[in-house]
Protein backbone atom coordinates (compact mmCIF):
# COMPACT_ATOMS: atom_id res chain seq x y z
CA UNK A 1 0.00 0.00 0.00
CA UNK A 2 1.50 3.46 -0.97
CA UNK A 3 0.91 7.22 -0.02
CA UNK A 4 0.62 9.45 -2.67
CA UNK A 5 -0.78 13.11 -1.82
CA UNK A 6 -0.94 14.08 1.86
CA UNK A 7 -3.14 17.20 3.23
CA UNK A 8 -1.56 20.28 3.57
CA UNK A 9 -3.83 21.29 6.33
CA UNK A 10 -2.20 21.31 10.25
CA UNK A 11 -3.41 19.31 12.93
CA UNK A 12 -4.46 21.41 15.71
CA UNK A 13 -6.51 18.80 17.98
CA UNK A 14 -5.72 15.85 19.20
CA UNK A 15 -7.67 13.31 21.50
CA UNK A 16 -5.93 10.10 23.15
CA UNK A 17 -8.72 7.86 23.97
CA UNK A 18 -7.87 5.23 27.10
CA UNK A 19 -10.60 2.61 28.64
CA UNK A 20 -12.85 2.14 25.43
CA UNK A 21 -12.31 -1.18 26.81
CA UNK A 22 -12.58 -1.11 30.59
CA UNK A 23 -10.27 -4.49 31.17
CA UNK A 24 -7.42 -3.29 28.80
CA UNK A 25 -5.63 -1.27 31.06
CA UNK A 26 -2.70 -0.38 29.17
CA UNK A 27 -4.56 3.04 27.73
CA UNK A 28 -6.31 3.64 30.89
CA UNK A 29 -2.93 3.63 33.33
CA UNK A 30 -1.72 5.92 29.81
CA UNK A 31 -4.09 8.30 30.22
CA UNK A 32 -4.89 8.75 33.84
CA UNK A 33 -1.23 9.33 33.90
CA UNK A 34 -1.12 11.98 31.27
CA UNK A 35 -4.43 13.53 32.93
CA UNK A 36 -2.24 14.42 36.25
CA UNK A 37 0.99 15.16 34.02
CA UNK A 38 0.73 15.71 30.36
CA UNK A 39 4.20 17.50 29.55
CA UNK A 40 5.07 14.56 27.47
CA UNK A 41 2.33 14.24 25.11
CA UNK A 42 2.70 18.29 24.66
CA UNK A 43 3.69 19.74 21.52
CA UNK A 44 4.06 23.20 20.23
CA UNK A 45 0.67 24.64 18.31
CA UNK A 46 -1.14 21.25 19.41
CA UNK A 47 -4.23 20.56 21.29
CA UNK A 48 -3.72 17.03 22.54
CA UNK A 49 -6.53 15.87 24.78
CA UNK A 50 -6.37 12.05 27.09
CA UNK A 51 -9.84 10.49 27.94
CA UNK A 52 -11.39 8.09 29.40
CA UNK A 53 -14.12 6.82 26.91
CA UNK A 54 -16.02 4.27 29.36
CA UNK A 55 -15.30 5.38 33.19
CA UNK A 56 -17.73 3.24 34.08
CA UNK A 57 -16.39 -0.31 32.72
CA UNK A 58 -12.75 1.27 33.49
CA UNK A 59 -14.03 1.21 37.15
CA UNK A 60 -15.42 -2.46 37.26
CA UNK A 61 -12.27 -3.49 35.05
CA UNK A 62 -14.92 -5.47 32.40
CA UNK A 63 -14.86 -4.85 28.70
CA UNK A 64 -18.34 -2.85 28.96
CA UNK A 65 -21.37 -2.25 30.71
CA UNK A 66 -24.45 -3.03 28.39
CA UNK A 67 -23.03 -2.99 25.18
CA UNK A 68 -19.55 -2.45 23.24
CA UNK A 69 -18.55 1.13 22.94
CA UNK A 70 -16.41 0.24 20.47
CA UNK A 71 -19.03 -0.60 17.90
CA UNK A 72 -21.63 1.89 18.40
CA UNK A 73 -20.62 5.10 16.70
CA UNK A 74 -23.05 4.52 13.86
CA UNK A 75 -25.35 7.41 12.62
CA UNK A 76 -28.06 4.59 14.06
CA UNK A 77 -27.31 5.10 17.80
CA UNK A 78 -25.43 8.52 17.76
CA UNK A 79 -29.09 9.58 16.43
CA UNK A 80 -31.12 8.36 18.77
CA UNK A 81 -33.16 10.45 20.95
CA UNK A 82 -31.32 10.42 24.92
CA UNK A 83 -32.85 8.51 27.46
CA UNK A 84 -32.24 6.97 30.40
CA UNK A 85 -33.70 3.83 28.71
CA UNK A 86 -30.61 3.59 26.33
CA UNK A 87 -28.20 1.38 27.09
CA UNK A 88 -24.92 3.02 29.41
CA UNK A 89 -22.62 2.68 26.28
CA UNK A 90 -25.00 4.31 23.44
CA UNK A 91 -25.66 7.15 25.70
CA UNK A 92 -21.74 7.71 25.99
CA UNK A 93 -21.11 7.25 22.89
CA UNK A 94 -23.36 10.58 22.22
CA UNK A 95 -21.77 12.08 25.01
CA UNK A 96 -18.40 11.81 23.10
CA UNK A 97 -19.46 12.50 20.02
CA UNK A 98 -20.51 15.76 21.50
CA UNK A 99 -17.20 16.35 22.77
CA UNK A 100 -15.15 15.37 19.87
CA UNK A 101 -17.46 15.58 17.26
CA UNK A 102 -19.63 15.96 15.51
CA UNK A 103 -18.71 12.42 13.20
CA UNK A 104 -18.01 13.70 9.66
CA UNK A 105 -18.36 17.28 10.21
CA UNK A 106 -15.37 19.76 9.98
CA UNK A 107 -15.67 20.57 13.44
CA UNK A 108 -14.42 16.70 14.93
CA UNK A 109 -10.91 16.36 16.11
CA UNK A 110 -8.18 15.96 13.74
CA UNK A 111 -6.59 12.64 14.93
CA UNK A 112 -7.87 10.30 17.62
CA UNK A 113 -5.49 7.48 19.15
CA UNK A 114 -7.82 4.61 21.06
CA UNK A 115 -5.60 2.49 23.10
CA UNK A 116 -6.07 -0.62 23.29
CA UNK A 117 -4.61 -4.37 24.94
CA UNK A 118 -5.12 -7.63 22.96
CA UNK A 119 -4.37 -11.53 24.59
CA UNK A 120 -2.88 -12.15 21.14
CA UNK A 121 0.50 -12.09 20.43
CA UNK A 122 -0.12 -9.08 17.96
CA UNK A 123 2.95 -7.06 19.27
CA UNK A 124 2.70 -3.29 18.38
CA UNK A 125 -0.33 -3.18 15.45
CA UNK A 126 -1.88 0.38 14.27
CA UNK A 127 -4.87 -0.33 12.75
CA UNK A 128 -6.05 1.20 9.58
CA UNK A 129 -9.68 2.16 8.56
CA UNK A 130 -9.19 3.78 5.32
CA UNK A 131 -6.74 2.68 2.59
CA UNK A 132 -6.89 5.71 0.78
CA UNK A 133 -5.45 7.75 3.95
CA UNK A 134 -2.20 8.71 2.55
CA UNK A 135 -1.66 11.01 5.91
CA UNK A 136 -2.06 7.97 7.85
CA UNK A 137 -0.25 5.74 5.65
CA UNK A 138 2.81 8.18 5.88
CA UNK A 139 1.92 8.28 9.67
CA UNK A 140 2.22 4.49 10.37
CA UNK A 141 5.47 4.76 8.37
CA UNK A 142 6.92 6.84 10.25
CA UNK A 143 6.00 5.07 13.40
CA UNK A 144 6.90 1.67 12.37
CA UNK A 145 10.61 3.27 10.93
CA UNK A 146 11.14 4.31 14.52
CA UNK A 147 9.89 1.76 16.30
CA UNK A 148 12.80 -0.57 14.58
CA UNK A 149 14.12 -3.43 15.13
CA UNK A 150 10.85 -3.57 17.65
CA UNK A 151 8.25 -5.09 14.64
CA UNK A 152 5.32 -2.88 14.20
CA UNK A 153 2.56 -4.41 11.92
CA UNK A 154 -0.48 -2.63 10.32
CA UNK A 155 -3.98 -4.16 10.40
CA UNK A 156 -6.21 -3.09 8.22
CA UNK A 157 -10.16 -2.96 8.47
CA UNK A 158 -11.59 -2.01 5.42
CA UNK A 159 -14.10 -4.36 4.48
CA UNK A 160 -17.38 -4.22 2.23
CA UNK A 161 -19.54 -5.80 4.13
CA UNK A 162 -17.91 -6.63 7.56
CA UNK A 163 -18.23 -2.78 9.04
CA UNK A 164 -16.98 -1.24 12.41
CA UNK A 165 -18.24 2.03 14.17
CA UNK A 166 -15.67 2.45 16.25
CA UNK A 167 -15.27 4.93 18.85
CA UNK A 168 -12.20 6.41 16.97
CA UNK A 169 -14.06 6.79 13.48
CA UNK A 170 -15.54 10.43 14.74
CA UNK A 171 -12.25 11.74 13.72
CA UNK A 172 -11.24 12.91 10.68
CA UNK A 173 -8.32 10.69 11.29
CA UNK A 174 -8.86 7.77 13.36
CA UNK A 175 -6.18 5.53 14.68
CA UNK A 176 -6.55 2.11 16.87
CA UNK A 177 -3.49 1.11 18.62
CA UNK A 178 -3.02 -2.14 19.76
CA UNK A 179 -0.91 -3.68 21.75
CA UNK A 180 -0.48 -7.57 23.21
CA UNK A 181 0.09 -9.93 24.73
CA UNK A 182 -1.50 -8.85 27.91
CA UNK A 183 -4.26 -10.29 29.74
CA UNK A 184 -7.75 -8.55 30.57
CA UNK A 185 -7.16 -6.82 34.06
CA UNK A 186 -3.49 -6.75 33.93
CA UNK A 187 -0.51 -4.38 33.30
CA UNK A 188 2.57 -5.09 31.71
CA UNK A 189 5.90 -3.30 32.21
CA UNK A 190 7.44 -3.80 28.32
CA UNK A 191 3.41 -3.58 27.24
CA UNK A 192 3.30 -0.12 28.32
CA UNK A 193 6.39 0.74 27.31
CA UNK A 194 6.16 -0.12 23.91
CA UNK A 195 2.38 1.54 23.63
CA UNK A 196 4.17 4.82 25.30
CA UNK A 197 6.71 4.96 22.50
CA UNK A 198 3.77 4.68 20.13
CA UNK A 199 2.21 7.59 21.02
CA UNK A 200 5.65 9.56 21.60
CA UNK A 201 6.56 8.57 17.64
CA UNK A 202 2.82 9.49 16.50
CA UNK A 203 2.77 13.06 17.99
CA UNK A 204 6.79 13.40 16.56
CA UNK A 205 5.01 12.59 13.13
CA UNK A 206 2.36 15.42 13.68
CA UNK A 207 4.73 17.99 15.18
CA UNK A 208 6.90 17.25 12.03
CA UNK A 209 4.18 17.80 9.54
CA UNK A 210 2.51 20.72 10.89
CA UNK A 211 6.37 22.30 10.46
CA UNK A 212 6.18 21.53 7.30
CA UNK A 213 8.15 18.89 6.89
CA UNK A 214 8.10 16.73 3.56
CA UNK A 215 7.42 13.12 3.16
CA UNK A 216 8.42 11.66 -0.04
CA UNK A 217 5.57 8.36 -1.05
CA UNK A 218 6.42 5.35 0.99
CA UNK A 219 5.16 1.90 0.92
CA UNK A 220 3.57 -0.16 4.15
CA UNK A 221 2.76 -3.90 4.01
CA UNK A 222 -0.87 -4.14 5.94
CA UNK A 223 -2.48 -7.36 7.23
CA UNK A 224 -6.31 -6.97 5.83
CA UNK A 225 -9.03 -8.93 6.71
CA UNK A 226 -11.05 -11.15 4.57
CA UNK A 227 -13.35 -13.20 6.31
CA UNK A 228 -14.12 -14.33 9.66
CA UNK A 229 -14.06 -17.66 10.20
CA UNK A 230 -15.95 -19.08 13.09
CA UNK A 231 -14.61 -22.10 15.53
CA UNK A 232 -15.82 -25.52 14.23
CA UNK A 233 -19.57 -26.49 15.94
CA UNK A 234 -21.95 -29.37 16.54
CA UNK A 235 -25.41 -29.91 15.24
CA UNK A 236 -26.50 -27.51 18.95
CA UNK A 237 -24.05 -24.77 17.71
CA UNK A 238 -21.88 -25.56 20.35
CA UNK A 239 -18.04 -25.26 19.91
CA UNK A 240 -16.57 -28.26 18.81
CA UNK A 241 -13.00 -27.74 18.80
CA UNK A 242 -10.24 -25.50 19.80
CA UNK A 243 -7.14 -24.33 18.74
CA UNK A 244 -4.24 -26.47 17.77
CA UNK A 245 -1.35 -26.84 20.22
CA UNK A 246 1.22 -26.18 17.13
CA UNK A 247 -0.91 -22.87 16.79
CA UNK A 248 -1.71 -21.78 20.75
CA UNK A 249 1.82 -21.04 21.78
CA UNK A 250 2.57 -17.27 22.41
CA UNK A 251 5.46 -16.88 20.27
CA UNK A 252 3.57 -18.91 17.04
CA UNK A 253 1.30 -15.77 16.27
CA UNK A 254 1.88 -14.33 12.90
CA UNK A 255 2.82 -17.12 11.02
CA UNK A 256 1.52 -18.96 7.60
CA UNK A 257 -1.15 -21.42 7.64
CA UNK A 258 -0.57 -24.02 4.69
CA UNK A 259 -3.64 -25.16 3.22
CA UNK A 260 -5.09 -28.35 4.84
CA UNK A 261 -2.86 -27.42 7.89
CA UNK A 262 -4.53 -28.80 11.15
CA UNK A 263 -5.56 -25.41 12.88
CA UNK A 264 -8.27 -26.88 14.83
CA UNK A 265 -8.06 -30.25 17.39
CA UNK A 266 -11.56 -31.88 18.76
CA UNK A 267 -11.85 -33.58 22.11
CA UNK A 268 -10.98 -36.51 20.42
CA UNK A 269 -7.72 -35.23 19.41
CA UNK A 270 -8.40 -35.25 15.94
CA UNK A 271 -7.08 -32.51 13.69
CA UNK A 272 -9.57 -30.34 12.13
CA UNK A 273 -8.03 -28.71 8.88
CA UNK A 274 -9.32 -25.49 7.37
CA UNK A 275 -8.69 -25.82 3.53
CA UNK A 276 -7.92 -21.66 3.30
CA UNK A 277 -4.42 -20.48 2.72
CA UNK A 278 -3.75 -17.79 6.10
CA UNK A 279 -1.92 -15.78 7.92
CA UNK A 280 -2.63 -15.79 11.24
CA UNK A 281 -2.99 -13.37 13.76
CA UNK A 282 -6.53 -14.67 14.46
CA UNK A 283 -8.58 -16.43 12.87
CA UNK A 284 -9.68 -14.98 9.42
CA UNK A 285 -6.56 -12.41 9.07
CA UNK A 286 -4.70 -12.69 5.24
CA UNK A 287 -1.64 -10.57 5.22
CA UNK A 288 -1.07 -8.86 2.61
CA UNK A 289 1.16 -6.40 0.59
CA UNK A 290 -0.24 -4.04 -2.27
CA UNK A 291 2.00 -1.69 -4.02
Amino acid sequence: MTSCHVTEDPIKKVAIFGGTHGNELTGVFLVKHWLENGTEIQRTGLEVKPFITNPRAVKKCTRYIDCDLNRVFDSENLGKTMSKDLPYEVRRAQEINHLFGPKDNEDSYDVIFDLHNTTSNMGCTLILEDSKNDFLIQMFHYIKTSLAPLPCYIYLIEHPSLKYATTRSIAKYPVGIEVGPQPQGVLRADILDQMRKMIKHALDFIQNFNEGKEFPPCAIEVYKIMEKVDYPRNENGDIAAIIHPNLQAWQRSCVPCSRGTSQAENLCSRGVAINKPSYRIAWGFEKQSQQ
